[in-house]
């Protein structure tokens, strides 16, 4: 309950936003179990449930992070302006899957081809404007946080918002599978690729440097160099995990 009222104390914006996100992922985990409409083979609600997920993690963190800050106008608009992003892509994604269909890579229409150009518009806003806002902590209060601290969130900032843009390399071939059509045997939930090469792995490890690259320093960094050294190899493994991926 204080971590519940210390989030919302930092930012009600997105405080509330994450509220019903959590709200939404519950009732479509109640679908993933009572629902077997199925999307290239798996139940169709997981999709849905992921990115619900995902984005309960990410709106969580920066509601953490933007909270060592002063709020201004800047974040206000960020915080505004991410939660609409993410409202539109996920009330999309949960109704595509709703009505049995792909909400990625579905072009068969005008509707579904305007609709995925809009998804790929608004996560790529996503990443850069926190990028963007990610800069403030360039120039924040000294003493707030620790110095290792600061520089571990500008790391998984800015990890987390290039590996976010590794989406269009997936757009672009308009799969996520290398090798072989999307939708093969995969592993459980995740459903990544246990035969071939898929580029989800590399954005989800990237993407999560949000939080591992502030946790890691956390656990094993005293200095700042031990900190960039921890972003350095994040970094370098979930581009492996993309060269893998590509070269398979």
């Amino acid at each position: 309950m204080n971590l519940l009222l210390e989030l919302r104390d930092r930012n009600g914006i997105l405080f509330w936003v994450n509220a019903a996100h959590v709200v939404a992922a519950a009732i479509v985990f109640v679908l993933c179990l009572s629902n077997t409409t199925q999307v290239l083979g798996i139940n169709a609600y997981y999709k849905p449930l992921k990115f619900l997920l995902s984005s309960i993690l990410f709106i969580g963190t920066m509601n953490w992070y933007l909270g060592y800050l002063p709020m201004d106008n800047s974040i206000r608009f960020y915080s505004i302006f991410i939660s609409i992003l993410f409202i539109f892509e996920n009330v999309y994604i949960t109704g595509m899957a709703a009505r049995g269909e792909m909400s990625h890579f579905n072009v068969g229409t005008d509707f579904t081809r305007l609709m995925w150009g809009m998804m790929g518009a608004a996560a790529t806003l996503i990443a850069l404007s926190t990028i963007v806002v990610g800069f403030k902590f360039f120039s924040m209060e000294k003493g707030v946080i620790s110095e290792p601290l600061r520089v571990s969130i500008i790391w998984g900032i800015m990890l987390a918002g290039i590996f976010a843009m590794e989406g269009l390399a997936m757009g672009s071939r308009m799969s996520h599978t290398v090798g072989a059509p999307d939708g093969g045997e995969g592993i459980p939930f995740l459903n990544w690729s246990k035969r071939h090469g898929d580029l989800r792995i590399a954005h989800f490890v990237g993407m999560h440097a949000l939080q591992m690259v502030p946790l890691l320093s956390l656990l094993f960094a005293q200095k700042v160099r031990h900190v960039i050294i921890i972003a350095l190899a994040y970094g370098a493994f979930a581009t492996y995990t993309f060269v893998r991926a590509v070269g398979r």
